[in-house]
């Protein structure tokens, strides 16, 4: 208490916790916020959840969300789309999921329906230095 009578920590608004970079495990790069002003990417979240997944199909949720720069609770709705569309199946290594891209599903807009999922990754994973994200 304060000489005012108010409790400062009941007078502080909670804030929800958050996991600074860095504290993240070493494996998992930290991403800068997006900034919502003049800011787009030619894919969308639903391909870069894809491309974590097939890159690393044992990641935790939480880490899929660092990296793609989405909450974590944005990934498990797009996951669970993606497996009930056919694009991802999801297995249970005893405690832990394990995620397969379904690469031989094509693409779901007309203008590039002629190409899989498959080709998608291959494009994405060839770029660089190689691998995934």
């Amino acid at each position: 208490m304060t000489e005012t009578g108010i409790d400062v920590a009941k007078s502080t608004p909670n804030r929800s916790r958050t996991t600074s970079p860095a504290t993240l495990p070493p494996t998992v790069p930290a991403v800068d916020p997006i900034p919502t002003t003049h800011r787009w990417t030619f894919l969308t979240n639903h391909a870069h959840v894809l491309i974590v997944l097939h890159g690393q199909p044992d990641l935790v949720l939480r880490e899929v969300a660092v990296r793609v720069g989405i909450t974590e609770r944005a990934v498990q709705r797009i996951v669970q789309e993606l497996e009930e569309e056919g694009f991802l199946r999801r297995e249970k290594v005893g405690r832990q999921n394990h995620y397969h891209v379904i690469t031989d599903q094509p693409l779901r807009h007309p203008i590039e329906a002629h190409r899989d999922i498959g080709d998608l990754l291959e494009l994405i994973t060839k770029a660089g230095s190689g691998g995934p994200l």
